[in-house]
């Protein structure tokens, strides 16, 4: 069982200073020394957004957060070996993403998707939001979203969901995913046609049958 790293009773660093203002490689390095307030810092900037790429991954929210778990107790002892000149974000989830493939590979079969899709492109455009807020509509599309993400290959799904769902650039995808930009942005390109394609055709399945219905 993993350690737990007890987080939720600790103050922050800096006293009156705003949590915001910190600079992650200060906190690292104060981590570093046994400032276990800066690491409980780094944990509550990240978490949230941890869990969620890794529930878009596993397809399982009480396993992502055991996952998020590991993943920050693995960085937090692994900090005397961490590259300060690199940035701390993108090595915690390349650390997070990791174990979350490599639960992918150990069991094939997956639960239910779960319905959590609120990010937007460059353009604030949603990618995938319908115009209509009735959050029952949203919830379809949602699930709509997360069983199309399933029938794709797992390379192009992590692209997808770190990109386009998260929001991460693609030089981030890059150092998370341990690719180049270029290769990075040529499969982001390939998933989203495919997942275009895949999207179409249900469409096009679902209005035949409510025609023939």
């Amino acid at each position: 069982m993993t350690p737990s790293l007890d987080t939720t009773a600790v103050t922050a660093t800096s006293g009156s200073e705003d949590e915001a203002s910190l600079n992650d490689a200060w906190l690292v390095e104060r981590a570093r020394h046994g400032d276990h307030a800066a690491f409980a810092v780094l944990v509550r900037r990240y978490e949230r957004k941890l869990i969620r790429v890794l529930a878009r991954l596993v397809r399982d929210p009480e396993h992502a957060r055991d996952l998020a778990q590991e993943t920050f107790w693995r960085v937090y002892s692994r900090l005397d070996r961490f590259d300060s000149g690199r940035r701390f974000g993108p090595w915690l989830f390349r650390v997070g993403v990791n174990l979350g493939l490599d639960q992918l590979r150990r069991n094939k079969s997956e639960p239910p998707p779960p319905a959590s899709i609120d990010r937007s492109y460059d353009d604030g455009r949603a990618p995938f939001d319908p115009p209509d807020p009735d959050p029952r509509i949203q919830a379809e599309l949602a699930q709509e979203v997360q069983f199309i993400l399933a029938q794709m290959p797992v390379s192009y799904r992590t692209i997808l969901v770190l990109r386009d769902l998260e929001g991460f650039s693609s030089s981030e995808v890059a150092a998370i995913v341990g690719r180049r930009e270029a290769t990075v942005r040529w499969r982001l390109s390939k998933a989203r046609e495919k997942f275009r394609l895949i999207w179409e055709r249900r469409q096009d399945a679902a209005q035949e049958a409510a025609t023939d219905g």
